[in-house]
């Protein structure tokens, strides 16, 4: 299977370079400046307290020659547009996509231009980041990767990448229920990121509050709520799970939005998080303040940053 995996960062370089130490037959379509990091020192992927160092093929813009079996999108929401012209060309009548982003919106843009037969879905729990240096650092104890068809058949790659995965470490499986498991795990995802966005603090640092966790357990429900909606409530079993995630009085988790902001980043996936959500509960006619709130003030920070950029 030829697999093309629109750039190398932190979830891109991370899956990409497992599924090449499988034995994958894997390319990397990168910007120049990373297409001469990875030439230079190789891809590099430190988990677990291990580093691994792997060659790593590259292929710039307008060096696609010919479709791939798979493409594995990575991009960060409000580089889509981009990341969809730049992977067309390795799009053919066989290809499917595999698109790793936040929330549901991507599917319009995505469906659209390449059919839904052919975009898979995929949820991804990971915490990983790319540093200065190239070096990929993966940071938190688990690393799921769940895959799966969102229409009618399921096409060979999904076995043949849950095979490549089998191979490593990852701890990937593909679903029969994969919008299911979306909103699970976007419910997981707008709820912490509207907690720990909104308060400026880890998980740990919000329950320390007196409202804390009041707090917490009512922004789960306002997305609990929206899900129920649309008729893909969390399972208990994932409900639980976020709440303990969400609740833990020892947990240094901020989501990534959070330490984006920390960081000074001008571009945030508010809108692909908590923006789309609360649309689609406005339509069933939910009240969602909490959510509202959170993301108000995310809008508030990137007209700031927009402002001084």
């Amino acid at each position: 299977m030829r697999i093309l995996v629109l750039g190398a960062g932190a979830i891109g370089g991370y899956y990409g370079s497992h599924l090449a130490g499988a034995g994958g037959e894997v390319q990397f379509l990168v910007r120049e400046r990373r297409a001469a990091q990875l030439a230079r020192d190789g891809l590099v992927v430190v988990s677990r307290g291990e580093e691994s160092r792997r060659p790593a093929a590259t292929l710039l813009a307008g060096e696609v020659a010919a479709p791939f079996d798979l493409v594995l999108l990575t991009c960060k929401a409000y580089d889509l547009d981009g990341a969809i012209e730049a992977i067309a060309p390795a799009v053919g009548p066989g290809t499917v996509v595999l698109p790793l982003l936040n929330g549901l919106a991507h599917f319009d843009a995505l469906d659209a231009r390449f059919g839904a037969e052919r975009v898979l879905g995929g949820a991804c729990y990971i915490a990983a980041s790319l540093a200065p240096d190239g070096t990929i650092r993966h940071f938190s104890p688990g690393d799921l990767l769940i895959l799966g068809a969102r229409t009618g058949g399921t096409p060979w790659q999904v076995e043949a990448l849950s095979d490549l995965f089998a191979r490593t470490t990852v701890n990937a499986r593909s679903s029969g229920t994969i919008l299911q498991e979306l909103w699970e795990k976007w419910c997981m995802l707008a709820a912490g990121a509207a907690l720990t966005c909104l308060m400026r603090g880890t998980v740990g640092e919000i329950m320390a509050t007196e409202a804390g966790g009041r707090i917490a357990e009512a922004m789960m429900a306002e997305c609990t709520a929206v899900a129920a909606a649309a008729g893909h409530a969390p399972r208990p079993a994932s409900a639980e799970q976020t709440r303990r995630q969400l609740t833990d009085p020892a947990s240094r988790w901020a989501a990534s939005m959070m330490r984006d902001i920390e960081q000074g980043a001008a571009r945030l996936e508010a809108e692909a998080i908590l923006g789309d959500l609360i649309h689609r509960g406005a339509a069933y006619g939910l009240a969602l303040p909490l959510l509202s709130a959170a993301h108000c003030q995310l809008q508030v920070h990137g007209a700031r940053a927009a402002a001084t950029s």
